[in-house]
């Protein structure tokens, strides 16, 4: 099975984003799989390049064609996610490497159905993480600042040992993860 999925995971604010901007830049078979969305877009944001923005009834509709065949329930956020196959594999047919950002069920489930390699980004630390993180979004009340940190809280926990790899993202350290990222790409056998 070719290598055409890799899987870059981490807490909001961890800088996955960061290094996927980066990766897409430097090599252009890179491609981010654009997820599947309950919430309604934010401000700047397109339908179908940051997210598939789907009302619930659609969301439903297409988990029953099968087009949704993973997704989770953010109760916190009300809001659902998932991998929308559609964009996944006319990417990969297109001979694109995709990077998903999905988390540990979404992993689990790219790592089963399509081999995907999973690469973990871990903060620094929770203290330099809560900081940035408040830097970040400043708008949010101190019950969606608490859900979050809960929610990264129980990732680094109870997830990300679950990864293939995991990559720490300090502060300022953007390159070195970038360069972190791309050794085990090369490792892996990914054709970059």
């Amino acid at each position: 099975m070719s290598k055409n999925v890799v899987v870059i995971a981490g807490p909001s604010g961890s800088g996955k984003n960061a290094i996927t901007s980066v990766l897409m830049q430097r090599y252009p078979r890179f491609e981010r799989l654009v997820t599947a969305t309950t919430r309604t877009a934010r401000p700047g944001e397109v339908d179908g390049a940051d997210y598939h923005f789907f009302s619930q009834e659609r969301f439903d509709q297409e988990m029953s064609m099968g087009n949704i065949p993973e997704h989770r329930f953010v109760p916190a956020l009300n809001t659902y996610y998932g991998i929308y196959k559609p964009d996944l594999d006319t990417k990969i047919k297109a001979g694109k490497t995709v990077i998903a950002a999905v988390d540990i069920e979404g992993a689990r489930y790219l790592k089963e159905a399509y081999n995907a390699l999973t690469i973990f980004i871990m903060p620094e630390s929770l203290e330099q993480f809560k900081g940035r993180l408040r830097t970040r979004n400043p708008e949010w009340t101190q019950k969606e600042f608490d859900a979050r940190m809960k929610i990264t809280e129980d990732e680094l926990r109870m997830h990300a040992p679950q990864y293939d790899y995991r990559i720490v993202n300090a502060d300022g350290a953007l390159q070195e993860s970038v360069e972190q990222m791309v050794e085990i790409l090369k490792k892996e056998g990914y054709t970059l």
